[in-house]
């Protein structure tokens, strides 16, 4: 089957789907020690900053005034 030639959304629940049996399988995927140190990171700088950053709603907006 040639994934390009099913529609938008036929590939949208093709992808749902592969996920959804991904997540069943109930196993953890595994991060890198590259990953695992950004997450410890990303998550010290937010301790110190509690920045939550922007909105949906603010970041949709600014993408949508971009184009």
């Amino acid at each position: 089957m040639e994934i390009q030639s099913l529609t938008v959304s036929e590939r949208i629940v093709l992808a749902e789907a592969l996920w959804d049996s991904i997540v069943a399988e109930d196993g953890e995927i595994a991060l890198t020690d590259a990953q695992k140190v950004e997450l410890d990171r990303r998550l010290a700088a937010f301790d110190i900053d509690q920045n939550l950053g922007a909105s949906w709603e603010n970041v949709k907006s600014r993408i949508l005034s971009k184009r």
